[in-house]
């Protein structure tokens, strides 16, 4: 699987997803640090991936986008 680890995220993630064979990139890896949320919705589109983040935003924004993508896992109590 392809994911994107937002910047709630540790890059920990990331890493910890790619020893287990997956393509994970951390967003600050992808100069992305200030990156608006649209931005980050846009990226992970663009490349099929599966954003993994704790910003609350973004459910909201992926229902005002009409399921346009991409997917997202919501992580509430952090990593």
């Amino acid at each position: 699987m392809r994911f994107l680890v937002d910047m709630p995220l540790s890059p920990e993630v990331a890493r910890w997803l790619s020893e287990r064979g997956h393509d994970a990139i951390h967003a600050s890896a992808q100069g992305l640090e200030r990156a608006s949320d649209d931005e980050i919705l846009k990226r992970a589109r663009d490349e099929q991936r599966i954003i993994l983040t704790a910003n609350l935003d973004y459910p909201r924004l992926l229902a005002l986008g009409r399921g346009e993508g991409p997917p997202l896992i919501l992580f509430r109590g952090g990593n």
